[in-house]
């Protein structure tokens, strides 16, 4: 029964296979090979239309480094207050951009709203050197909190950030996730919302070590590559990345694993509910913050379950958790079987 995270899980076959078929031989390194050109392309046809493509390790460095390409001496880069560059990405942003100032913005489930935006952004006029210059904003699709954007709030947090010329960035560490549950195009939740780069995340979804940055300007990224050289991001054997892709993308079960590690969610969701608990936030992607009296997370973790306390200070007073409940956070993934969350349910019901 382990929810601890979608990180724990290992890679999904498919992935798996793909290392294995793309390892004999011999192939450019740096980028330079067939394999990485093929993948590059494929990008392409998911987001209809031209994107430059860079590949990197990590979540971090993918928001990092999309961020510093649209950095300004004295930058500010307005997001959610929970958002993984502000909380969990210990001042990377900030560093990869020089000095960029993160703002954190309050808002309701998880979620950076238009008025908040503005709000924040009367802080930094421009024209006055003392403040600083806004630089860029930033989303996290699916957010900190498991919501998901609909593709009109996307596009309204744009025309807020649009007012100042600022580029919008979209974390999408869990994008696949996020993309299921609204049901969409690729194409429709970035760039025809208005997203100028994504952090397009895959690890979480069954990948061993890929992740990449998306242009979809390919003129705004020119000069990345060097960005991605100097933070040293660019892979020798770059192949094995796009292998992943490759391996990842096969038969849309990019998709599939998504739409499995969501369905899993949802369920747990329900039978929290049904148990008599309740969530901190909706259930709309991969993750689930249930509730509980502290005696049944006890009873939970007693019985091998692997989940977490998570802090809840931003919940309203009639959801809140009491001084005897705790409130925690799951996540499923494409490991997640029925069997462990048909446990988990039975435990917590016992425990009640």
């Amino acid at each position: 029964m382990n929810f601890a995270s979608d990180n724990w899980a290992g890679a999904a076959p498919a992935v798996m296979s793909a290392l294995a078929r793309h390892n004999s031989g011999f192939s450019p390194a740096y980028g330079a090979d067939p394999l990485t050109d093929r993948i590059s392309e494929r990008f392409n046809d998911i987001f209809e239309r031209e994107v430059a493509v860079y590949f990197v390790a990590t979540g971090s460095a993918a928001n990092s480094l999309a961020l510093s390409a649209y950095a300004r001496p004295g930058g500010v880069i307005f997001c959610q207050n929970d958002a993984h560059i502000r909380v969990d990405e210990c001042n990377c942003p900030e560093f990869m951009t020089g000095g960029g100032k993160l703002v954190g913005i309050a808002g309701p489930d998880g979620k950076l709203t238009p008025d908040g935006l503005r709000e924040a952004l009367q802080a930094f006029p421009d024209g006055v050197v003392h403040h600083g210059q806004a630089a860029s904003v930033s989303i996290s699709q699916a957010t900190e909190s498991g919501t998901v954007y609909t593709l009109d709030e996307i596009a309204a947090i744009r025309e807020a950030a649009q007012a100042r010329s600022l580029p919008l960035h979209m974390d999408g560490a869990r994008f696949a996730n996020a993309l299921v549950t609204l049901g969409c195009s690729p194409a429709d939740m970035t760039w025809k919302a208005g997203v100028d780069v994504l952090s397009f995340g895959a690890t979480k979804n069954g990948c061993w070590c890929a992740e990449a940055v998306v242009f979809f300007d390919p003129e705004a990224a020119r000069g990345f590559e060097y960005l991605r050289k100097r933070a040293g991001h660019l892979f020798s054997k770059s192949r094995f990345v796009a292998a992943q892709f490759d391996g990842y993308f096969e038969e849309d079960g990019w998709l599939a694993t998504a739409a499995h590690a969501n369905e899993m969610a949802s369920t747990i969701a329900e039978g929290i509910r049904a148990a008599g608990g309740r969530t901190a936030w909706p259930v709309e992607a991969n993750e689930v913050f249930p509730i509980l009296k502290r005696s049944r997370f006890q009873a939970l973790e007693a019985a091998g379950a692997r989940l977490y306390e998570w802090p809840a200070t931003d919940l309203a007073a009639t959801i809140a958790p009491s001084e005897d409940e705790v409130c925690l956070r799951m996540v499923t993934s494409f490991a997640t079987t029925e069997a462990e969350v048909e446990a988990f349910l039975s435990t917590l019901a016992g425990a009640a």
